[in-house]
């Protein structure tokens, strides 16, 4: 088996790598870019645990066996700074050490690697969260996108955000393309039930600390609730900030910012009464949620979050695809494997992956209301019939019943 097959635009570095250890040769590199430095490191940080503690995992049971051949995982990160240029750069160096496979959770630096990803003799797998409709309509042939689509996400805070009686939206959101289609999504069907926008001022969650200036415009205009959120140190920020300024009002986070992460560093729940986002993860009502959390924390020494986990679980996709096609050579070959990774049933649940290559994945929701998370809500967002609901329902480890989501918003890809 030859695994290391010849990239022609890097054939400088090719040759340098050919003169590395035996051990080193076999090794199946996963690279990483992303933000590991500036406000958003603890973003890029938890992708990057989740990637490493399954890597661990993997290598401890064996590795993955490829025509006779033993091979290890090893991850390479580099960190980009949100920056797509950089990351672009990151990929074409991670490239010379012949990853398989590149991480990237920021839509703004994985629209850049979409870009050189499919180049011939250099391709390689693209992975990461983000719920950018953008993703998946690239057509993008080797792809995989960890989280449900935006689309789900707005629609169901928007619909609890009515449900609380609230008809005044303010928008402070993160600058970007994420940010960008966030603000669009959400305001497009905020006015379809017939909510206003009293004020759109993004800010930029990766760079500054400061959100005097678009709060104070935001709240100028009697909003009942803002959207907010970016990763969620920041996020963090903006509530801190927004409340110290008189905000009462209530808080629907975008889902990259985490809800128990937060209410860690705000010291409690008393600045978070009536947000309403996603799952924190130490609510996450899965059998092996709490041991993965304990695992985590004990190697890490933080507290394990969604975007820790999705990296965590797709680690093991990835391996099982590998070994379904047999193959480290191609990677085309890899992705198209990817269907028979599933199911996973683990800390959370994943069920398949959609031609564009979006990942099948739960959606749960929660709120903080008198001081205290409430209980999760559960959705299975891609089912098109109650038969195929039906399914998931006996197979679910989850401890809540689950919920059947129909979409008001379109498109689910």
């Amino acid at each position: 088996m030859k695994y290391l097959k010849p990239r022609l635009l890097l054939i400088v570095s090719v040759l340098i790598i050919s003169w590395t250890p035996a051990s080193q040769a076999a090794d199946i590199v996963i690279g990483f870019s992303g933000p590991l430095s500036g406000p958003a490191a603890e973003y890029g940080q938890n992708c990057v645990n989740g990637i490493d503690m399954a890597i661990k995992e993997l290598n401890a049971a064996g590795g993955v066996t490829i025509e006779g051949q033993k091979l290890f995982f090893r991850l390479e990160k580099l960190d980009d700074k949100v920056d797509p240029s950089l990351a672009m750069n990151n990929a074409r160096q991670l490239l010379a050490q012949n990853a398989l496979a590149i991480y990237n959770a920021t839509y703004t630096t994985q629209a850049a690697l979409l870009k050189i990803n499919q180049e011939e003799c250099n391709e390689f797998i693209t992975l990461g969260y983000t719920s950018s409709l953008k993703a998946t309509q690239t057509g993008n042939k080797l792809l995989v996108v960890l989280g449900a689509p935006m689309t789900v996400y707005a629609q169901l805070f928007a619909d609890a955000a009515w449900e609380r009686g609230w008809r005044k939206a303010a928008m402070v959101v993160t600058l970007g393309t994420y940010g960008d289609e966030w603000r669009q999504v959400f305001g497009t069907y905020w006015k379809k039930l017939g909510g206003t926008i009293t004020a759109d001022k993004p800010a930029n969650y990766y760079t500054k600390t400061d959100y005097t200036a678009p709060l104070s415009a935001a709240l100028a205009t009697s909003p009942d609730v803002m959207l907010i959120g970016g990763p969620s140190a920041t996020t963090a920020m903006v509530i801190e900030q927004a409340r110290n300024m008189g905000y009462k009002g209530g808080f629907l986070l975008v889902e990259q910012a985490n809800m128990d992460y937060i209410a860690q560093m705000l010291d409690g729940t008393s600045l978070m009464e009536n947000t309403i986002g996603l799952v924190g993860f130490d609510s996450m009502p899965t059998p092996e949620a709490p041991a993965f959390a304990q695992k985590h924390k004990a190697n890490y020494k933080r507290p394990s979050t969604p975007e820790a986990i999705a990296h965590y679980d797709s680690m093991y996709y990835l391996a099982r695809a590998i070994q379904a096609a047999n193959t480290v050579d191609d990677v085309y070959a890899i992705r198209a494997a990817f269907p028979k990774a599933f199911p996973r049933i683990g800390p959370t649940e994943t069920y398949g992956i959609s031609p564009t290559g979006r990942v099948q994945i739960m959606v749960s929701l929660q709120s903080i209301r008198n001081g205290k998370f409430t209980k999760p809500e559960v959705y299975v967002w891609w089912t098109k019939t109650q038969a195929e609901f039906d399914k998931v329902q006996k197979v679910t480890k989850y401890t809540v019943p689950l919920k059947l989501f129909k979409s008001k918003i379109g498109t689910l890809d």
